[in-house]
């Protein structure tokens, strides 16, 4: 990976592109280079690394969903977390994430999980690290990444008001030192693993964000990714 050849947002390259030279970063870009020299597959694919980002400009940002590294299986990372494109299943989280909207607005369950709709509105899906090694989970966490998304983290803090931050687990409550709570909404529950039970439902934070958006003229957020679906999957919840 080509640090010097990153396409990013126009928006985002304004407050983040001193990141991109400094040493860190050109060490984390040559290790990922090096490893698919080796014939290591890495997700996302190298154009998808940034999606989160080219989706979702940092001028149009309402809210951020901190999520920990890409999906690991073929054909799932897409460059935004919890998401996976139409043809693939839904992973486990995800189903949960769609019971609680159930729940909270009476939304049917889409039978995918591409849930992009939320990032062409607004809402950043942010992994804290971007890329990751073929059935490895977690094998790109100490590479560099977790310093260039805190730098990420703080700068939507520093830089913008009245952003939602949704921390689901451990890890994403983790970042709430670098989030201004007097200037921004930090939601925090469980993660919406099943590891977690069902201590994700009820939160609520669906609808609370919206509340938090409309009370500061910022705009709803339409969570609804079943709406242009010629088919639902109707679950048993």
């Amino acid at each position: 990976m080509n640090p010097t050849k990153i396409k990013i947002e126009s928006s985002w390259n304004e407050v983040i592109r001193e990141e991109f030279s400094k040493a860190y970063f050109q060490s984390l870009c040559e290790q990922i280079s090096e490893e698919k020299k080796a014939g290591i597959t890495i997700y996302p694919s190298e154009e998808l690394i940034f999606e989160a980002f080219n989706r979702t400009p940092f001028s149009k940002l309402k809210a951020v969903i901190i999520g920990q590294d890409p999906y690991h299986n073929p054909n799932q990372a897409m460059g935004l977390c919890f998401s996976v494109p139409k043809s693939m299943k839904r992973p486990p989280s995800l189903l949960n994430i769609y019971k609680e909207l159930h729940r909270d607005f009476g939304y049917e369950i889409p039978s995918h999980g591409d849930i992009s709709y939320w990032a062409d509105q607004g809402v950043l899906l942010l992994n804290a690290m971007l890329t990751v090694k073929e059935n490895k989970p977690g094998s790109h966490r100490k590479i560099g990444w977790q310093q260039f998304t805190d730098t990420v983290i703080q700068t939507i803090s520093d830089q913008k008001q009245n952003i939602v931050f949704l921390l689901w687990g451990n890890f994403a409550k983790g970042k709430k030192d670098l989030i201004d709570d007097q200037k921004h909404l930090i939601l925090e529950s469980a993660h919406p693993s099943p590891l977690a039970g069902k201590a994700f439902q009820g939160n609520g934070h669906f609808s609370k964000t919206n509340a938090y958006l409309e009370e500061h003229d910022k705009g709803l957020i339409n969570w609804d990714v079943s709406q242009n679906l010629t088919t639902q999957l109707q679950l048993k919840l």
